[in-house]
């Protein structure tokens, strides 16, 4: 009896130290509510980096899957954009961090596919939620010390096919993507080939196919770009949970530059 005690007072102990420390990390995380001249308001929480006024620092954009899609300002820090803000994290690599987040019913790629195809194709017009996000990076670059050659985007899930949909649609605003189970048009491979991408997913995913992940991989390599793609073995469709803790992804990516 003693030792189950104390194995449920440890447990207990290191739940309350794990949820102080994530805590401490959103409370990092600054409230924000981004407008347009049409009335259309894009909410979104933003880390700022221990800024001085003689350099400029990158700027990271992170899309959330559709299960933190609403209007608490708050789901979208569910998974993967904390280790951005771990203290190691921000000690290593200072950047500005922007997490919004999609509203209900709303995503952040506008494509078409059929049921169960691999074939995705962009459509014409960004959604409202991804207007509002390219319209808040450029504000930022104006008003924020924002070296604009080092802006990186990276998203899990739907956000993974909406760091494919704003790469595809703004080709010369992105200095690196890192998508995490997500897909692209794979008939634009040729317009991002320029753009360093490392490419994440679940073998095993059941919510998105892995072969969306390979498909783009193949076009961006004939299309003469040197992409990398982490397929992890006997993983399904919480591939993010490695990505974002790879510290090799994280050095990789702040290396990047346009």
């Amino acid at each position: 009896m003693k030792s189950l005690l104390s194995a449920f007072l440890f447990s207990m102990i290191f739940l309350c130290m794990n949820m102080n420390a994530a805590f401490s990390q959103s409370s990092r995380f600054s409230i924000n509510k981004f407008g347009n001249d049409k009335g259309d308001t894009l909410n979104y929480r933003q880390l700022y980096p221990d800024a001085d006024t003689l350099r400029k620092y990158p700027l990271v954009i992170f899309l959330h899957g559709s299960g933190e899609r609403g209007n608490d300002n708050e789901a979208q820090l569910k998974w993967g954009v904390m280790n951005f803000a771990t203290d190691q994290a921000m000690m290593m690599h200072p950047a500005f961090v922007i997490a919004p987040q999609c509203p209900e019913k709303m995503g952040w790629a506008n494509s078409s596919r059929e049921r169960n195809s691999l074939d995705i194709k962009m459509l014409p017009t960004p959604t409202k939620p991804m207007e509002l996000l390219i319209a808040l990076i450029h504000q930022m670059i104006k008003t924020m010390p924002i070296d604009s050659n080092r802006i990186y985007i990276t998203g899990l899930s739907m956000g993974g096919y909406g760091t494919y949909d704003a790469i595809e649609r703004y080709p010369n605003l992105f200095a690196a993507a890192v998508p995490v189970c997500g897909g692209g048009d794979v008939s634009k491979a040729s317009t991002i080939a320029h753009i360093p991408i490392w490419i994440f997913h679940g073998a095993e995913d059941p919510a998105v196919n892995p072969l969306l992940s390979l498909q783009m991989f193949e076009a961006l390599t004939k299309a003469g770009a040197h992409p990398a793609l982490t397929q992890y073995p006997e993983v399904g469709h919480f591939s993010w949970l490695g990505a974002y803790s790879d510290p090799l992804m994280m050095e990789w990516l702040f290396r990047q530059h346009k």
